[in-house]
């Protein structure tokens, strides 16, 4: 197989629900030492994986802190739900944190999706058509604050009334801003007008279901009179990797089985996309690249993050650099 050679990061997906934050940071630093581009997390206030009231710690003190005990990795979450935080105040507390980090923010933002947490936390739950034109206008509003003196915008969700935002971020002409969603009518047109980043069929699906979302995405851009081009293409995936092939089948079976147990299985296949030896790790990636992903974050779920994660950092991450 010969390898399409292009711009290629990797990332890692840390999960906030811990017993600690020493869980979290070992990880992070694991990640940093091993060369990793970034680390991630979600953002949810409620236990997602078993009861609502496990540890989970919240997005973006978790985010603050590591930003303090890391040096070098870059920093993002997958991704912020907008309704949570008032979007003036975040742009003012991202251009903080990537001045404090040196530099170091990738700023995720999200519609939100979990209805219980929004109830549970009294969040308004409004139609997925509202919570994608908030975060149109969220964007806009994060954008100016980061580039202009003193901006002034009048939404019909927010409004801002000269939202001076300094120190300004580190980064030029500002951090790379994600946002996360598929929808095809209005989240995509929303990526096509503001993001740098798009993240859309997170944790599964095939290249060929990529490629066709990337090909949605692209219309808009032309709608919009935006360069394709412009967009960096992220993709969060499911993976499980062992040396030897005999090892990596009994993981994948594992995986399998526990996201069936916990899941059901209504849509058939429950395997990562990401599976297997070193080098079938390496020729499934390369499926991604071939459509036009150049950020990989990777979610290692075969239950031993560090040999995974080293595994990967050694056998695979050679073949892409």
């Amino acid at each position: 197989m010969v390898l399409v050679m292009v711009d290629l990061d990797f990332g890692v997906f840390l999960s906030c629900e811990r017993p600690s934050y020493s869980d979290i940071l070992e990880e992070a630093l694991l990640a940093e030492e091993l060369g990793y581009h970034s680390v991630w997390i979600s953002d949810h206030t409620i236990g997602m994986y078993e009861d609502p009231g496990d540890n989970r710690f919240e997005c973006w003190t978790t985010i603050s802190a590591l930003a303090a005990n890391t040096g070098a990795i870059r920093l993002g979450q997958l991704v912020l739900c907008n309704p949570f935080r008032h979007p003036p105040l975040l742009a003012k507390m991202a251009a903080s944190l990537d001045a404090i980090s040196g530099g170091r923010l990738v700023l995720g933002l999200g519609t939100g999706w979990h209805e219980g947490e929004f109830r549970a936390y009294g969040y308004p739950f409004e139609s997925p058509v509202a919570r994608v034109r908030r975060v149109d206008e969220a964007a806009r509003i994060i954008t100016m604050m980061w580039t202009e003196e003193a901006p002034i915008f009048k939404g019909r969700f927010y409004q801002i009334d000269g939202a001076y935002c300094s120190p300004k971020p580190v980064q030029k002409p500002h951090p790379p801003l994600m946002i996360a969603g598929s929808g095809e009518q209005l989240t995509l047109r929303t990526v096509a007008r503001h993001a740098d980043v798009c993240n859309f069929a997170a944790w599964r699906g095939s290249p060929e279901d990529y490629a066709y979302k990337l090909g949605v995405l692209e219309r808009h851009c032309r709608a919009v009179g935006r360069d394709p081009s412009e967009i960096r293409k992220s993709w969060a995936c499911f993976v499980t990797i062992k040396e030897g092939r005999s090892a990596a089948e009994m993981s994948g079976e594992r995986y399998t089985e526990a996201f069936r147990k916990r899941y059901g299985s209504p849509d058939g296949d429950r395997r990562a996309p990401i599976a297997g030896t070193p080098d079938m790790c390496i020729e499934q990636i390369q499926r991604y690249v071939n459509v036009g992903v150049t950020l990989f974050i990777l979610r290692f779920m075969g239950g031993d993050f560090e040999a995974e994660a080293r595994l990967f950092a050694e056998e695979v991450l050679p073949s892409f650099t």
